[in-house]
């Protein structure tokens, strides 16, 4: 079978695409389909399920040794290039931190390009590079975030500005790069600025009009579910980070957004007991309110900046059999880690392997067999992670059971825990688990989900 091309964005396969015509303006059902069209590329990641994959069979095995420059183009910007570029008739759309540029995708001309200004001393405030991650895209305009923390609309035949709104004051350690995500009509952003005591969250806005919809902050407040979580008895959940600075996911059949939230702060986790919802976390969201559906908390007390933002990517896989929606991530706390899209009761994972151990890792089966302790005990760990494990395990708690939706305080587990085996210098060997049956789901320390909106 000829391997697919995957997309990249620091690279542009423009040679096999048609000369620009028209620009048109696409639809909500433009942009569900653009995985299925390779000759157009409307949202972040290629696709509503952020796989960054294509059908084009062009470039292969035998043909790739024949590729060869046909055009370049300077950006003028000695900054990072993060840039996701959207591809439509034949017009690229690429960002930077302060310019939007529109490109004959054939030929590398310029059609347009669009500068941004923002105050000098805002990259103070940005922690991890001065750059920008791209772009949405819906019904002929263009929909970017500022370092300074705004949004804007910009009309893509032009790059004339429509509308620009303020999220919040860049000058409370907030800045923006994601590239905006459009789910159900709604634009979609997130913050950065997890290491300047900022209180993170994820804002709904009208395309149109610019409007501000709805706001979910990623740390609850004093009362919220969650809030138990933050246990300092002060004010920690005001600077408890949780930024929101990579584009979640989509499936429009759940109507539902996967939204990675990033590290707790400050680093030190000793000053924020407790396992600090929702950072380190995945947020199953509803686009028209923010509503969270559930949620899945990767890392607990987080004290290494691990984040939970890597990329959410949805899939149907075969799980015993049966077709089963789902969603991945490869988190950088040395865990892959594979969940059901739409639970029953609570995200729960249903494959979780990790590459520096050598060996699988939370593979569990029903009826009470094989059940493999995560984290091990005190001193078990290896690795840059071992920190984590004990910082995890210090409490000495078992996980929790699968709680109610209804119901966001768990049940403590009266089940058995075994020990590891060995462990083996071997290669990883991922493999997809039986189902998990209620109740008996491993999650991860903290587990717990919020109630359910509908």
């Amino acid at each position: 079978m000829t391997p697919a091309i995957r997309f990249s964005s620091a690279a542009v396969f423009a040679a096999c695409l048609a000369a620009p015509v028209a620009l048109t303006a696409q639809s909500l059902q433009d942009i569900a389909r653009s995985g299925d069209d390779p000759a157009a590329i409307l949202t972040y990641g290629g696709s509503y399920d952020l796989r960054r994959h294509s059908s084009l069979d062009q470039i292969n095995r035998e043909t790739v040794k024949r590729l060869a420059p046909v055009w370049s183009y300077s950006l003028a910007d000695t900054r990072g290039q993060e840039s996701f570029p959207l591809l439509k008739d034949g017009v690229l759309y690429v960002t930077t931190h302060q310019a939007t540029v529109a490109l004959d995708a054939l030929t590398g001309r310029q059609i347009w390009k669009a500068m941004l200004d923002y105050p000098a001393e805002t990259p103070r405030v940005a922690c991890c590079g001065v750059v920008n991650r791209g772009l949405a895209m819906l019904e002929g305009r263009l929909f970017r975030t500022t370092l300074d923390a705004h949004v804007v609309a910009l009309d893509a035949a032009t790059g004339a500005e429509i509308w620009r709104r303020r999220a919040i004051d860049f000058k409370d350690g907030y800045s923006m790069t994601v590239a905006p995500l459009i789910a159900n009509g709604v634009l979609i952003t997130g913050v950065s600025g997890g290491e300047y005591g900022v209180r993170g969250f994820i804002d709904g806005w009208d395309p149109a009009s610019g409007a501000h919809l709805w706001r979910t902050y990623t740390v609850p407040a004093p009362g919220e579910p969650g809030s138990e979580t933050w246990r300092d008895g002060g004010d920690a959940w005001r600077f408890g980070g949780g930024p929101a600075w990579l584009t979640g996911s989509y499936d429009p059949a759940l109507d539902t957004v996967y939204w990675g939230v990033g590290n707790a702060g400050p680093w030190n986790a000793g000053v924020r007991p407790g396992d600090n919802l929702y950072t380190g976390s995945m947020l199953a969201l509803d686009p028209g309110t923010g509503a969270i559906k559930w949620h899945y908390q990767f890392t607990p007390n987080d004290p290494f900046d691990y984040d939970g933002t890597n990329e959410l990517v949805l899939a149907t896989l075969s799980v015993d059999g049966a077709p089963r929606r789902v969603v991945m991530q490869a988190n950088r706390n040395g865990f892959s880690t594979c969940s059901t899209a739409r639970p029953a009761r609570c995200s729960r994972p249903i494959l979780s392997w990790t590459a520096w151990t050598g060996r699988r890792r939370s593979i569990w089966r029903p009826g009470g067999r094989t059940r493999r302790r995560w984290p091990p005990p005190r001193g078990r760990a290896r690795g840059s992670s071992s920190g984590l494990r004990r910082s995890a395990a210090r409490t000495g708690r078992r996980w929790p059971s699968t709680p109610s939706l209804a119901s966001p305080t768990p049940t403590p587990s009266t089940s058995a825990w075994t020990t590891p085996p060995s462990r083996r210098n071997t290669a990883p060997e991922p493999s997809i688990s039986a189902p998990i049956s209620p109740g008996s789901g491993r999650r991860g320390r903290a587990g717990r989900c919020a109630p359910s909106t509908r």
